[in-house]
C-alpha cells in the first residue's frame, strides 16, 4: 500500500490523462500524499533559499525566515483550491473540493524534484553554467502548469477553452479573495482600534 501510494506521483507525472483519470474515477489518489508533496515543496523551497550556491543565491541567509516562506508556498495553494472550488460551482464543474486539493498537491510534484535537484546543481556549476539551472527552473514550472491544466480539466470534465477559461478566473478570484481578506482585517483592527481607545478614555476619565 505505502509503495503503491509513493509511485502513484511519478505515475502521474508522467502519465498525466491517465493518472488524473484514475484519481477521479478509480479512487487511486490519496489526500494525505498530495498534502504530503506540499509539505515537500515547501521544504524544498526553504532549502533552495538558504544553500543554493553562491552563483544563482543573491539572499542572505540569516534575513530568511523559514515561516514566512511558508506562507508563499501554503496560502497561494489553499487559495487556488478555494477559488477553483468555489467558481466551478457555479460552472457545473464536476470536481469536489478533495479532489481539486488532490489533483493541484500531485500537479506540485515536479517543482519539489527540480528545487532539490537545482540546490545540488547549483552548488557544483559555474557562473557560465547558470543558464541551466533557470533552464531546469522554467521547464518545473511550465511542467506544473500543465499538470494542473490536465488535472483540473479531468477532475471538472471540461473543455481545453472551458480549462483554460476557468484557471484564468480563478486566479481572479484569488485575487478577490486575498483584497476581501485585508479588507476585513483592515476593518477589524480599526475596531479594535477604537474600542481600545474608548476604552482608555473611560478609563482616564473615571
Amino acid at each position: 500500500m505505502l509503495r503503491e501510494m509513493t509511485k502513484y506521483p511519478f505515475y502521474v507525472l508522467l502519465h498525466p490523462f491517465q493518472g488524473f483519470w484514475d484519481l477521479k474515477y478509480e479512487n487511486k489518489g490519496r489526500l494525505r500524499v498530495s498534502l504530503a508533496i506540499l509539505l515537500l515543496l515547501a521544504i524544498a523551497t526553504i532549502v533552495l533559499r538558504q544553500y543554493a550556491g553562491f552563483v544563482v543565491n543573491f539572499n542572505f541567509p540569516y534575513d530568511l525566515n523559514s515561516i514566512n516562506e511558508l506562507q508563499y508556498i501554503v496560502l497561494p495553494f489553499f487559495l487556488w483550491c478555494v477559488a477553483n472550488w468555489s467558481l466551478t460551482t457555479l460552472m457545473d464543474g464536476e470536481g469536489k473540493f478533495k479532489e481539486i486539493v488532490m489533483a493541484t498537491g500531485y500537479a506540485l510534484l515536479p517543482l519539489v524534484l527540480m528545487r532539490f535537484g537545482n540546490t545540488l546543481i547549483s552548488n557544483v556549476i559555474t557562473v557560465r553554467e547558470a543558464a541551466f539551472y533557470y533552464l531546469f527552473d522554467i521547464l518545473s514550472i511550465l511542467w506544473f502548469v500543465w499538470l494542473l491544466f490536465i488535472g483540473t480539466m479531468t477532475v471538472h470534465q471540461y473543455t481545453v477553452l472551458k480549462t483554460i477559461m476557468t484557471m484564468l478566473l480563478t486566479l481572479f478570484v484569488m485575487g478577490i479573495i486575498m483584497f476581501l481578506g485585508l479588507l476585513f482585517f483592515s476593518l477589524l483592527q480599526e475596531m479594535l482600534g477604537f474600542v481600545l481607545a474608548i476604552y482608555t478614555e473611560i478609563s482616564l476619565r473615571i
